[in-house]
């Protein structure tokens, strides 16, 4: 009979490069960040560090979260070198719908609510809609129910050719805006969901006639934004909007970490007049 590894009381011996030596040298790569300023700004030695990367040191639990804070590592990925260095790992990963969150649902909830005529929507770390506001509701006005149909994700609404992307006046530039965005999370999350999402949604079609332009505006002169703003047709009108992305400050939660408030801004007068109109 074969007796496998954890019959013995033995942890296997996770593979090379899930090692912490190798996991933190990578972080500290991508970071572009030298063994000697890492050591400095942690309160160790580059010698340390050249240990530690090369398995000749087995660095304290203290020692991987303090590099980890240095080395600016996703909540989630802390857990990961928690546990390849042989530690449990520091943070939990509580369901959003867990008792013990309904006061941050509870707050997020009268954030959007309190930011309405205005668009806001709360995403996890692949875009999917938690919580979204009336403002989002009316943007959605006419987009096919299966685009709708849960999970409903903010990147898939936005590109689509069957969603907003029809609508979206500056699609060329807003679309790269979208993709930068993404891919800079994917490097900093090394998440294999969102590049999936990722490259899903970058194979979406671009309309031959979609512009990088914004049009004129009716007294001939052009409009002029301190924000490349989202520029979207709205029941024969053109809205325009600047978004601001919004994070929790020191999460103790892989959830709360992941968490993002998209708020939308109207960018020029006629918006605010437009949005301000609406029934309550």
């Amino acid at each position: 009979m074969t007796v496998s590894p954890t019959t013995t009381g033995v942890s296997p011996k996770p593979p090379p490069d899930q090692r912490i030596g190798p996991l933190l040298r990578a972080w500290r790569e991508q970071r572009r960040v030298s063994q000697l300023e890492l050591a400095i700004r942690a309160g160790s030695s580059a010698r340390h560090i050249s240990f530690v990367e090369t398995g000749r040191s087995r660095p304290s639990e203290d020692m991987v979260l303090r590099l980890a804070e240095h080395l600016d590592v996703p909540v989630r990925e802390r857990n990961a070198l928690l546990l390849a260095a042989g530690y449990a790992p520091r943070y939990p990963e509580t369901p959003l719908d867990d008792p013990t969150m309904a006061s941050l649902r509870e707050g997020m909830e009268r954030l959007i609510q309190g930011y309405e005529p205005y668009p806001a929507v709360v995403v996890d770390a692949t875009y999917n809609v938690l919580a979204a506001n009336r403002g989002i509701a009316m943007l959605l006005d006419g987009v096919p129910e299966a685009l709708l149909a849960p999970p409903l994700n903010a990147m898939r609404l936005a590109l689509h050719p069957e969603g907003l992307a029809p609508r979206i006046r500056n699609l060329r530039a807003w679309r790269g805006h979208l993709l930068g965005q993404m891919e800079r999370q994917i490097a900093l999350r090394r998440s294999e969901p969102l590049r999936a999402l990722y490259e899903e949604v970058a194979a979406y079609p671009v309309p031959a006639d979609a512009s990088d332009e914004d049009p004129d505006e009716e007294d001939g002169t052009a409009a002029t934004y301190f924000a490349l703003p989202m520029r979207i047709e709205h029941e024969g009108r053109v809205l325009s909007f600047i978004s601001s992305i919004s994070t929790f400050n020191t999460p103790m939660d892989v959830t709360v970490a992941e968490l993002a408030i998209e708020t939308f801004l109207p960018a020029d007068p006629a918006t605010v007049k437009y949005l301000q109109s609406l029934p309550s």
